[in-house]
């Protein structure tokens, strides 16, 4: 069995970066983000992931401690099902990091809208 290298399911805060970036960019880059575009902490200990314009690439920045983790996962032929593009910032959790990894299509796994009545007549 290989060894995998993955973050982790205790993962209580992830946060999906809606807009492609460019790959190009660094820890350095991708905290500017973080910091600027979205108003968060870079060193919270959350976890952010990024992708690229094909969605065949995946970045994870996240700081431990004393530096800087960056997860990259780049695949071979198929693509990531990212979620669309819209104001709102997605919030999964650790294994919901991992099942996009995977494969599976995270926007997918929302349950039914809540419904507020006032009265039933």
């Amino acid at each position: 069995m290989q060894p995998t290298l993955r973050p982790a399911q205790h993962l209580s805060c992830v946060y999906l970066y809606r807009d492609p970036i460019d790959f190009r960019k660094s820890h350095r880059g991708l905290s500017a983000l973080i910091e600027m575009e979205l108003g968060h902490n870079p060193f919270s200990g959350h976890l952010y992931a990024f992708t690229n314009k094909r969605r065949n690439k995946i970045k994870c920045l996240f700081w431990e401690n004393n530096g800087f983790v960056l997860y990259y996962k780049a695949l071979a032929e198929e693509k990531f099902k990212w979620p669309r593009r819209t104001d709102e910032v997605i919030q999964l959790t650790g294994q919901q990091i991992n099942w996009l990894l995977d494969g599976y299509d995270v926007s997918l796994m929302k349950g039914h809208k809540k419904l507020e009545y006032e009265s039933l007549f």
